[in-house]
């Protein structure tokens, strides 16, 4: 069983708990919990590939940590980078391999 996602509460619970609830109950607890549907891993990948694209590099950090949790590799993660360089952006690219030397 996955651990249970409280980053939500955690960080906004008092400021947006709706936001908070969704966060932990819905979107971890409910959305990334149908491994049945879409392994953990690869779920990671894609909202790295996802974060990546839009530049979003804090929550790309997150991500990044769960994905290598997940079972995801170094040489996954640059080839994800390698690959996604070319539809999302060089200098995105860049930053993000700024992550996987940090991570992994």
């Amino acid at each position: 069983m996955a651990k249970k996602q409280t980053a939500g509460r955690d960080q906004l619970g008092d400021l947006a708990p709706k936001f908070a609830e969704l966060n932990d109950d819905v979107l971890f607890g409910e959305v990334w919990s149908r491994e049945d549907q879409l392994s953990a891993r690869d779920r990671s990948m894609i909202t790295c590939s996802s974060l990546m694209s839009q530049g979003l590099f804090p929550q790309l950090e997150a991500h990044m940590k769960i994905a290598k949790e997940n079972g995801v590799t170094k040489e996954e993660m640059v080839e994800l980078i390698t690959h996604l360089s070319f539809y999302a952006g060089w200098p995105k690219a860049w930053s993000a391999f700024g992550l996987v030397k940090q991570i992994f």
